[in-house]
């Protein structure tokens, strides 16, 4: 299981990383292919800021809510070549990114508190 605190570094890295992935990756062009990747990411980074978790600047929203709304926007993230029709352009970033968010919220420890040590 992933706790709490090593997702919200997840989530902050992964939301840059979505920002500029067009850019690194070649495929900045305005187009679905740019925007999408680039809107998720903006919107994980303002989800982080407001989870109830310890990474975040105000406590808004339940983790429960967050991790859903992770497992959507990494469903789209994944589909989203094919969907909008952008595969023969790009498709393995979306693809990754997006089954990487699907796991990381379906690993994650449903609460913040710590995890009981085994001795």
């Amino acid at each position: 299981m992933i706790d709490t605190r090593t997702h919200g570094i997840i989530d902050y890295v992964t939301g840059v990383l979505l920002i500029i992935a067009p850019y690194l990756f070649g495929f900045a062009t305005g187009g679905v292919e740019q925007w999408l990747p680039q809107v998720i990411g903006v919107a994980i980074i303002a989800m982080s800021l407001i989870t109830r978790y310890e990474l975040s600047a105000a406590k808004v929203i339940p983790l429960k809510v967050h991790l859903g709304a992770d497992i959507g926007s990494g469903i789209l993230l994944a589909v989203s070549p094919w969907l909008f029709g952008f595969a023969a352009l790009i498709w393995w970033p979306h693809l990754l990114v997006g089954l990487m968010e699907i796991v990381v919220a379906s690993m994650t420890r449903r609460s913040t508190e710590a995890a009981p040590r085994s001795e």
